[in-house]
């Protein structure tokens, strides 16, 4: 990878067969159902069910679905991992019987950590070995994260779950050779700095570039300074920034690492030899390769620095954090009025640095009265700190940063206000090893950071309900309250529903600021708190000198412990082990179950595709604005009781505590299309008000957006959606475009799109279409209120195709607009002309 030819040299065009694919639960269960319902449908034409069998190994861990119910005391481990096995117990029945029916699916039980980690310390292998063959370990994920192995030398990516789904039958990817752009890293941290610090910086340099489609590669004297799990910070949020990857070739870092986590000496040299014989091995000697283009990034210009409240790229320094916030809040508080017009799109944009005005709402406040204390609630309260999510949880250096300013607190007498949600769900079981070797744990539960469970939780929108005084204050008086968490990712409605700001931030300021309890505050000029003498205590006296982390790393983190924990992770847990359900090679659907239900994609397939029809007075189901993200469209969280999905469950006899998250009804599709573009923050311009509903058009009938759908199905309109710049940025969720599709969304017409979800789109038989360049909804004077036909589909579509859409408004005035078919290549032109990648591998295996 480090030796990369100039891209001009190249075929533009390659099929990458990765050599395996890497899932976790959330994306996991629709690919295990589908998968099922693929083998159904082969069954029914007369064929051997058995056929559909992965060819390409897949590791499945399961790390989504765990919740934090209980925290900030000892049994939340217990509490929470009991109620994730009895909430989950259908989903992960099915994971057990896909483990059974499918030779090459491996399955990591809950429990052992966050994929992403447990791939990083234990499933990579920098170099595969099969036979007397040796190869470069490669693969695909279904989570955007994917590239935080790129920091091992192991190059993959994220993919949706359809795309994958094609994969392990043997599909190669199809794709344009990429760009590669270097990136510089040159100077030394500062002290106090954070590999947290690093990615912020390099997320907000980087996403400024539009990096969409391309990789990056580090290199620089920088690099040689940074351990590998700083390079693992910064290749985890490769998505955040933009890119496909985020790569470090393999070097010297990379081995020594190899022996921290405790891989066999014999594999090691292995590693070294081939790597260095295939010139894949960096040493300080070696020559920088040529890249389309290089971005140097300074080290020592780095600063302590946060990311908000609703973007991993809004990076803001610690000392500008305060007036980000006040921003922020104000806009929130006395927000632009709902534009109802596409000319008015950028209505929504905040100029950041515009000060404050005083207003009384900023002033507003909540008593709150328990058995315990009492205390008031204001805007900008921090209701959840969470020290969660692979990106940092995977670093010791951040962890036990952490635990050091706990203990620095501790002894200064302070404590963390009674709002504040705190929670510690590392990625591994051996962040417990060695915070408890260090003797750190218990400064860390003084500040109620519990171990609450060993998975995404927070980062994923799994962060629980709030303490119900603190909803029913929240709710009632309307205060914006905000999320700290060391996650990768902080969009709109997705951490919590009643949670209107989320910040990112590293491990030890999620702790500075569960003190401080705030964030209209400025830790460093502000104290966290005070003393028992009273005495104010600043971030400054408690935080932790870089000597004292490296030394305490250096002395309690050992080989050992990877090894104890990864002996056995084959071997399934009791209680998982004792799961029972369907067995054989095809899948016992239960009509009754509202988790998992045999998905509609492949009713009625026919062994040869229909022709393809061209896109005949469609309607707009939503009119969007920019950055629109896969957690608008396909949201996490918990399901809302007011809701389609919600009435739904409802109408089937479930509770409204036992609904449980989106993500963790993904195997079911009513639930899931239900909550397509039903997020709470969602902005939709045909409507004055933020949330899932759109207007049916011609009656000008407000609806949610399901319901709006169903009515147009059933009056056989055709739907698309009109969107800006980086549509579908964030999660690789496949039923983000699985939605899309069952509500009857033919084409997406957005100014641009993120990768992973294009893909998905074509994989679903849904057409994206890009405007013209310098041309948008805006500039166009679309409403969203016309009728648009997209012309001459019917006659085949191909790769970046030009077509015409034209427009009849309601006075039967028509135009027409230029628009690009966003369809890569010839196999992506041959999906979406089978109506999908599942219906393609159907007739393909049928044949």
């Amino acid at each position: 990878m480090s030796r990369f030819p100039e891209v001009k040299e190249i075929d533009p065009e390659i099929a990458f067969a990765p050599g395996r694919v890497l899932l976790q639960d959330f994306t996991g269960v629709p690919l295990v159902v589908d998968l099922a319902a693929l083998r159904d449908a082969l069954q029914a034409h007369g064929v051997d069910p058995s056929v559909v069998e992965p060819v390409v190994p897949a590791e499945l861990v399961i790390d989504h679905s765990v919740q934090v119910d209980a925290f900030g005391e000892t049994r939340a481990l217990t509490i929470n991992t009991g109620l994730d096995l009895l909430r989950n117990r259908e989903r992960y029945a099915l994971l057990r019987w896909g483990q059974e029916a499918f030779r090459r699916v491996r399955v990591v039980a809950p429990g052992l950590g966050i994929c992403h980690q447990v791939n990083l310390e234990h499933l990579a292998r920098v170099v595969i070995a099969e036979g007397a063959a040796l190869f470069p370990d490669t693969l695909v994920g279904t989570d955007s994260h994917t590239p935080m192995v790129n920091a091992l030398g192991v190059l993959g990516w994220g993919v949706g779950g359809i795309e994958a789904e094609a994969v392990l039958l043997g599909e190669p990817i199809a794709m344009r050779v990429p760009e590669v752009v270097g990136v510089e890293l040159v100077g030394h941290l500062r002290e106090g700095g954070t590999a947290t610090d690093v990615v912020l910086t390099v997320t907000e340099t980087l996403r400024a570039r539009n990096l969409v489609g391309k990789f990056v590669e580090f290199f620089g004297l920088g690099v040689q300074r940074l351990s590998l799990p700083d390079r693992a910070t910064l290749a985890n949020m490769a998505p955040e920034y933009g890119a496909t990857v985020g790569f470090f070739p393999v070097d010297d870092e990379t081995l020594a690492y190899l022996r921290q986590t405790g891989r066999q000496d014999a594999h090691i040299a292995r590693v070294e030899a081939y790597c260095r014989a295939q010139h894949l091995f960096r040493s300080e000697g070696s020559r920088v390769p040529t890249y389309s283009e290089i971005v140097q990034i300074d080290l020592g210009a780095v600063e302590p620095s946060i990311a908000g409240p609703s973007r991993p790229q809004d990076r803001a320094t610690l000392s500008d954090a305060r007036r980000v916030y006040r921003h922020a809040l104000r806009a929130t508080i006395e927000p632009t009025p709902t534009p109802r017009l596409a000319r008015d799109l950028d209505a929504w944009e905040v100029d950041r640095g515009s000060a404050l005005a005083p207003s009384p709402r900023i002033a507003a406040a909540s008593r709150i009265d328990t058995a315990n204390v009492g205390y008031s609630l204001r805007h900008g309260a921090v209701v959840i700190a969470a020290i969660t999510s692979c990106t940092n949880t995977s670093n010791p250096a951040v962890m036990i940063a952490a635990g050091l300013l706990a203990k620095n607190a501790v002894s200064r007498g302070l404590s963390v206000p009674p709002w504040v949600k705190t929670s510690l769900a590392p990625g591994s079981t051996v962040v417990m090893d060695y915070l408890g070797r260090a003797g750190l744990t218990p400064y860390l539960e003084a500040l109620g950071f519990h171990l609450v469970a060993f998975g995404c939780t927070t980062c994923i929108g799994n962060s629980g309900p709030l303490p119900l005084p603190v909803e029913e204050a929240v709710r009632r008086d309307g205060l914006v309250v905000a999320a700290v968490l060391s996650g990768n990712r902080n969009f709109e409605g997705r951490i919590a529903p009643d949670v209107r700001m989320s910040f990112l931030a590293s491990p030890p300021l999620v702790v500075a600021y569960a003190l401080a309890g705030s964030m209209d505050v400025d830790l460093t000029r502000d104290p966290l708190g005070h003393s028992r003498r009273g005495e104010p205590v600043f971030l400054r006296d408690v935080w932790p000198a870089d000597d004292d982390v490296r030394a305490c790393v250096a002395d309690n983190l050992r080989a050992d412990p990877f090894r104890r924990a990864y002996a056995s992770i084959d071997e399934a847990t009791p209680a998982f082990r004792a799961l029972s359900g369907a067995s054989g090679p095809v899948f016992s659907w239960e009509a009754a179950s509202t988790y998992v239900r045999k998905p509609p994609f492949l009713d009625g397939v026919s062994k040869q595709p229909s022709p393809l029809e061209d896109i005949v007075g469609a309607r707009v189901l939503a009119l969007l604005g920019d950055m629109v993200t896969t957690d608008h469209i396909s949201p996490a969280g918990l399901i809302p009781v007011d809701g389609s999905a919600g009435r739904y469950l409802l109408d089937r006899g479930v509770k409204p505590e036992d609904f449980n998250a989106f993500g963790a009804r993904r195997g079911n599709h009513e639930v899931m299309v239900r909550g397509t573009f039903a997020n709470v923050r969602l902005r939709n311009f045909l409507v004055a008000k933020e949330g899932g509903v759109t207007v049916h058009l011609p009656d000008g009938e407000l609806l949610p957006m399901f319901d709006a759908a169903e009515r147009y199905r059933a009056e056989g309109v055709p739907l698309i959606v009109i969107a800006g710049s980086a549509y579908g940025s964030g999660s690789s969720r496949d039923w983000a475009a699985k939605g899309t599709k069952l509500l009857g969304v033919r084409a997406v017409v957005a100014t641009g799109f993120e990768r992973i979800h294009r893909g998905n789109l074509v994989g679903m038989g849904v057409l994206p279409l890009s405007f013209d360049p310098g041309t948008d909804a805006r500039s166009l004077g679309l409403t969203g209120r016309e009728r648009f036909t997209v012309e001459a589909v019917a006659a085949g579509v191909s790769p970046r195709q030009r077509l015409r859409v034209r427009v009849t408004d309601d006075a039967g005035a028509e135009r027409t607009f230029g628009v690009t078919a966003r369809i890569e290549t010839p196999d992506e032109a041959e999906y979406f002309r089978h109506g999908g990648i599942l219906p393609f591998v159907f007739r393909k295996l049928a044949a």
